[in-house]
């Protein structure tokens, strides 16, 4: 299944999006910068795509760090996954956070994330008073597989 999403260039250089094989689920997003961007340990930084999308109504675009550049330079969402909303027209911006202890530079045109397209369901909360009992009941974090 295809989602047509349009996009909109905002600056000459940026990138669209591309997939690396024909069975990635994320397209990588490019950065779109005049110069290299030099990220300090322990720093972020917002990386331009020079990119803007139409997300079509009831999806998102969810932004999530590239497995090569977390494990080769130590780069990756800072926000850990990204949500755009299908209503946002503003340039997608990929908030990078340095968790090396080295300086790490993103050049430009280098692909910096990787963006996913997904339905989602929107909840209607319901207030209750008290909630279906279940095995695990209210057993929080590291409860399971004991």
């Amino acid at each position: 299944m295809n989602a047509q999403v349009k996009i909109k260039k905002l600056n000459d250089k940026a990138t669209v999006p591309t997939y690396g094989s024909p069975f990635s689920a994320g397209a990588d997003l490019y950065a779109c910068e005049d110069a290299p961007v030099t990220i300090e340990p322990g720093k972020t930084v917002l990386v331009h795509t020079g990119l803007s999308f139409e997300i079509p109504e009831g999806f998102a675009g969810l932004i999530y760090a590239r497995s090569g550049l977390a494990t080769k330079k130590g780069l990756a969402p800072a926000n850990k996954v990204g949500v755009i909303d299908s209503d946002y027209r503003g340039e997608v911006m990929v908030s990078l956070y340095n968790q090396s202890d080295v300086p790490q530079t993103v050049e430009p045109g280098e692909r910096l994330a990787q963006m996913v397209i997904t339905p989602f369901l929107k909840a209607d909360f319901i207030l209750a008073d008290e909630l279906s009992d279940t095995v695990r009941g209210e057993g929080g974090f590291g409860s399971t597989g004991k």
